[in-house]
């Protein structure tokens, strides 16, 4: 066979294949390595991201988008967690570093769109492709949080922004065997700062996460299903898919019309 079931895949496809496909768009998966309140995997958020880009890439693919799905990067930046074991840091100049080479190769070959899809809300890849975007002006760069997507309001009974029920359910639909049982869940309470202005969100710090949670979770998972999971991603691999069908036949001059 020239193609894998998954062409779209490049980790499973094949240079027979790759040689004759003119992909227009490349994803790149970014998630991390961190604990998820009590009950959670530490790859939480690569897992989530590997399948919602999967299953957007297919949509897209099937819809004749030509499409490439990099392998997920799994660590992130953890700086205000470095003191829970095993949540791995990537500091962000190390990120723009390995940017830049995943850029510079795809530029170089004539990969003409690229996006970033982002899985942790550590990560913020907006300056760093700022700055790339200056550098190589041949491939338009872009970035997608899976989490601002779309909030799930209508699924979701209580959303919080880590380990809560949205990723609770998530996870209890894609992989049920790493979810522990109910009564090890911790609430996901968050302790509030002292300052008002960060208590109102205009004001930002980055946040100890020891000290402002008190099981690593921010959000309570407790109104969590698989269902609930699987509405939700069909939800954000439809909307993701639709940017990537967009994106794959755009002729990037043509972007900004008066």
């Amino acid at each position: 066979m020239s193609t894998s079931p998954r062409p779209y895949i490049i980790a499973e496809t094949n240079w027979k294949h790759v040689k004759d496909c003119k992909y227009e768009v490349a994803v790149l998966p970014w998630g991390a390595t961190e604990a998820h309140n009590y009950h959670l995997p530490y790859a939480t958020d690569s897992l989530q991201n590997e399948y919602i880009a999967a299953q957007a890439g297919r949509i897209a693919w099937e819809q004749g988008a030509k499409v490439a799905i990099l392998p997920n990067m799994p660590f992130g930046v953890q700086t205000g967690q470095l003191d829970i074991p095993f949540c791995i840091n990537m500091n962000p100049s190390t990120q723009m570093a390995v940017l830049n080479d995943i850029v510079s190769c795809l530029a170089g070959v004539g990969v003409p769109k690229f996006v970033v899809l982002n899985g942790h809300g550590g990560n913020d890849f907006r300056q760093m492709l700022r700055e790339l975007q200056a550098r190589h002006p041949t491939i338009f760069l872009s970035a997608v949080s899976w989490f601002q997507v779309d909030q799930g309001k209508d699924i979701f009974t209580v959303p919080g922004d880590h380990a809560d029920e949205r990723e609770t359910s998530m996870m209890m639909h894609l992989h049920p065997e790493l979810v522990l049982p109910r009564e090890d869940w911790g609430d996901g309470s968050d302790n509030l700062p002292a300052l008002k202005a960060m208590r109102e969100k205009w004001a930002w710090a980055q946040r100890p996460w020891s000290k402002a949670t008190n099981d690593t979770g921010s959000g309570d998972p407790q109104h969590s299903t698989a269902d609930k999971g699987a509405r939700y991603l069909n939800v954000l691999t439809e909307k993701i898919a639709g940017y990537l069908i967009e994106l794959a036949a755009l002729k990037v001059d043509e972007l900004y019309k008066p």
